[in-house]
């Protein structure tokens, strides 16, 4: 076992969870806390219920790190499906530790930089807010197939750019109405989870590539990352809860 505690601490230096702003409903950091003993670290994309309650099937004492926590749509009555999520979560003594943006941010561990690494992205450099980009020496096909290979899903791809892109950004999540600071970055390939329908017109019409390649897909990442690391130093396993969806 881990106390909760010292985690949460290892957890809040590593992502600087108070230095990076983030929108009011993330509330980055520890959300539910349990009895103060960990004795196993899970991740997870959302912290839906579904998610939750195959948490909880694998046993008590355990910390749920999520990218997207409880609080995205502010304070809300604890009744209905809030009633449950907390329900389930006391009964089970689990603690539930949510980190957005500083997780996206992060230079390690982050939804960013470990998509781009896993696309064989060189000399990655930081890009727009958050994200990262870097050299792509094959095809537009050949990335389309790279990021159908490590996501686990075929994307949606706006093949309106140049057949071999050169320079591709990255930015996960719904990040599809960055195109055109895409665009005007100078990558000839934006890859993202999602974006607004306008995002594949204007990108036509700026001629570049985007391949939307899933919101959750694009975020399994960054969790995974954090929990191996989390169980790495405090010695306890760790397990991904998978819940996929295809946006």
């Amino acid at each position: 076992m881990a106390k909760l505690s010292e985690i949460v601490s290892h957890a809040n230096r590593c992502l600087r969870v108070a230095e990076i702003g983030d929108f009011p409903g993330a509330h980055n950091g520890l959300q539910v806390e349990n009895s103060g003993r960990v004795t196993r670290v899970l991740a997870a994309v959302d912290a839906g219920l579904p998610a939750i309650k195959k948490a909880a099937a694998l046993g008590s004492g355990s910390l749920l790190v999520v990218h997207h926590g409880l609080f995205w749509s502010g304070v809300q009555p604890v009744t209905g499906v809030w009633r449950e999520k907390l329900r389930v979560m006391l009964d089970a003594d689990m603690a539930l530790y949510s980190a957005h943006l500083p997780l996206d941010a992060h230079a390690t561990l982050g939804n960013n930089v470990l998509l781009a690494r896993a696309l064989g992205l060189r000399e990655l450099k930081p890009f727009l807010d958050f994200g990262r980009c870097g050299k792509f020496s094959g095809s537009l096909d050949a990335l389309v197939r790279r990021v159908g290979r490590v996501t686990g899903r075929a994307p949606w791809v706006c093949a309106a750019g140049p057949s071999k892109p050169g320079r591709v950004g990255v930015v996960t999540g719904g990040a599809g109405d960055m195109v055109e600071k895409a665009a005007a970055a100078g990558v000839g390939a934006f890859v993202t989870g999602e974006g607004p329908q306008w995002s594949w017109v204007r990108a036509e019409e700026l001629g570049i590539n985007v391949i939307y390649a899933g919101h959750y897909a694009t975020e399994t990442f960054g969790v995974k990352a954090l929990a191996e690391r989390l169980a790495a130093r405090f010695r306890i396993p760790w397990n991904f809860v998978e819940h996929a969806m295809p946006l």
